[in-house]
């Protein structure tokens, strides 16, 4: 057997859980062919792997997760199939009978409660509550540190679990403090917001800006953030409160805020514009107070 048809015969032994783990993500048959597909494809031009099934989980992860970014931009509604999957017989032309079987194990509802979560969040409780994979390893797709990516999948799993909830109205408070703390030079209102090992990461395209690439501890931040909000505007950052830098009507730079237990862990700052896309962050255009 040549060495092309052993890739090819160990690449059908993952292929139907590569198939559950995309179709999961992005509730489409189609789609997540598509995706499996892509990583074929980037797996005849790659050598030297150790690891094949993670290797493969994550490239499909990655493909999943630019999908659900660019869905998200131009807004579309790929959720017609999802609403009758469970029903579909297996030998519908177009509805391959796995999409069936995987619409039965995961369940319609929970589908439908998975649109609703930010392409991030979606992707982060998929990965690590139905496939078990470490925070570590979905930290490295999601391009966020693995405390952020924790939150991200406790929040996407408590929208799961109680989808007609509003979650995350109390971070939102939280993270506005923060800003008008910073932005009012409000030493002492900034530390007890910060949980006090809290940190601040950011990443290589912000850290070439003049941003810090890692500060630690409640007292560096609050020192740091004295007076620095003033041109901050809130937005929603991949489904979470959080904050941006606007300029000329471009994000340049978004502010992913952790919280927990009423304080804020950790502040991502993300400049990279392949990562920090339209998709990742709105705007809030009504606040309870000027920041």
């Amino acid at each position: 057997m040549s060495d092309d048809d052993q890739l090819a015969e160990a690449f059908e032994g993952e292929r139907n859980r590569l198939r559950s783990v995309a179709y999961r993500i992005l509730g489409s048959a189609n789609e997540a062919d598509d995706a499996v597909q892509e990583a074929w494809l980037r797996l005849q031009r790659t050598e030297g792997i150790d690891n094949l099934g993670g290797w493969l989980t994550t490239v499909v992860s990655r493909v999943c997760l630019d999908m659900l970014r660019s869905r998200q931009s131009r807004r579309e509604d790929p959720y017609a199939e999802v609403a009758d999957a469970a029903t579909v017989a297996g030998d519908e032309p177009g509805h391959p009978e796995f999409e069936a079987e995987l619409a039965d194990s995961v369940g319609s509802a929970m589908l439908v409660v998975l649109q609703t979560l930010a392409p991030a969040e979606r992707l982060a409780f998929v990965l690590h509550d139905m496939f078990a994979v470490p925070f570590e390893e979905i930290a490295t797709i999601v391009g966020r540190s693995p405390a952020a990516t924790r939150q991200l999948a406790s929040r996407g799993r408590r929208r799961v679990q109680q989808p007609d909830q509003v979650s995350g109205t109390g971070d939102r408070e939280i993270v506005d403090a923060f800003l008008l703390a910073s932005r009012s030079g409000d030493f002492e209102r900034l530390l007890s917001l910060l949980d006090p090992d809290a940190v601040v990461r950011s990443d290589a395209a912000a850290t070439a800006m003049g941003s810090e690439e890692l500060i630690t501890g409640a007292r560096a931040i609050a020192e740091a953030y004295t007076g620095r909000a003033v041109a901050l505007r809130p937005a929603i950052v991949d489904g979470a409160p959080g904050a941006a830098w606007v300029h000329a009507k471009e994000t340049k730079v978004a502010f992913a805020f952790t919280v927990a237990d009423g304080r804020i862990t950790e502040i991502e700052l993300l400049a990279d514009p392949i990562v920090t896309v339209p998709a990742r962050v709105e705007l809030v255009r009504r606040v309870r107070r000027p920041l």
